[in-house]
C-alpha cells in the first residue's frame, strides 16, 4: 500500500472522526454558561500592563 493511499484512507475515517469531535467539543465548550467570563478575560490579555 503506498503512502499517499494509506493517508487518505486515515483520513477519510479516523480522521474525519476525530475533527468532529473537536468541532463539537469547542461548539459545546463555547456554549458552557462560564464560557463568557473566562472568553472576556482572555480577550483583555493584551491590554494589560504588567
Amino acid at each position: 500500500m503506498e503512502v499517499y493511499t494509506a493517508m487518505r484512507h486515515f483520513a477519510d475515517s479516523w480522521g474525519l472522526l476525530a475533527m468532529t469531535l473537536f468541532f463539537v467539543g469547542v461548539v459545546i465548550f463555547t456554549l458552557l454558561p462560564g464560557a463568557s467570563t473566562s472568553a472576556n478575560e482572555a480577550a483583555k490579555i493584551p491590554l494589560k500592563e504588567d
